[in-house]
């Protein structure tokens, strides 16, 4: 580890097992119960390293299913790798799947309590903070509407709002500016902006590549599990077009 990583990959991989053959009907689960299950092995992660520095933002581009996702998991200690060592030397708060955690019942100042607290926030913090959560996520007028009446839209700028309110040192996004209407992804952009001028680093995954030439100091491409590329935020955004618009 050298004194400016905060998170260093070495040599992870990750695979999952998945059924060959499917049981959907009783039938198929009745007359299959004797016979043993078969899976295969689906690779996801093969042998990726790389080191997260302080203060910088690194982006993460690559295909659908090219295993961006697994790999955030196991940085914040959702998924366990195969093989390799994660070393994370700083606190993270992860934007990672949106709205986990929600009590459906419960009215979106209740909510923001709820997932405040989880987040690392003190209730003294969260009160400090609680107007100006709700009007990030333009909720003012619906503060005392139950979570089950609002909209996805409305619940991911909850979310990301409560989110940017509790960040630590490292803050691990899964394609942020991709939420929200127009002004919602502009308050987004100009509040990550705050959060870098602040000293923070910032792990982002996206499949947009102004945003990673945008706002990325460094950026990774992965392509089926394996670190392809590494770069600059333009250059791996481009190498990333390329990859798109290659003939199969």
């Amino acid at each position: 580890m050298s004194a400016a990583s905060l998170i260093d990959v070495e040599a992870v991989s990750k695979s999952f097992l998945i059924p060959s053959v499917r049981r959907d009907t009783v039938r198929e689960h009745v007359f299959g119960v004797f016979e043993p299950r078969r899976f295969e092995q689906l690779h996801v992660l093969d042998r990726v390293s790389f080191t997260l520095r302080r203060g910088e933002t690194l982006g993460i581009m690559g295909r659908n299913g090219c295993g961006k996702s697994t790999l955030l998991r196991i940085l914040c200690g959702i998924y366990i790798p195969d093989g390799g060592r994660v070393g994370v030397h700083a606190g993270i708060t992860p934007i990672l799947e949106l709205g986990v955690g929600w009590n459906p019942e419960l009215d979106a100042v209740d909510n923001v309590y709820l997932m405040g607290t989880v987040l690392g926030l003190t209730l003294r913090g969260i009160s400090a903070q609680l107007d100006g959560i709700l009007a990030f996520a333009e909720l003012d007028r619906f503060a005392r509407l139950k979570l089950k009446h609002y909209s996805s839209g409305m619940a991911s700028r909850l979310a990301y709002a409560v989110a940017f309110a509790a960040v630590r040192e490292v803050l691990v996004l899964d394609e942020i500016f991709a939420v929200g209407d127009a002004g919602f992804r502009a308050r987004c952009e100009a509040r990550y902006g705050e959060l870098r001028e602040a000293g923070h680093t910032v792990l982002m995954v996206s499949h947009d590549p102004r945003t990673i030439s945008t706002f990325c100091d460094r950026a990774l491409l992965l392509d089926g599990g394996s670190l392809i590329a590494e770069g600059t935020g333009a250059e791996v955004a481009a190498r990333y077009v390329e990859l798109l618009t290659a003939t199969p």
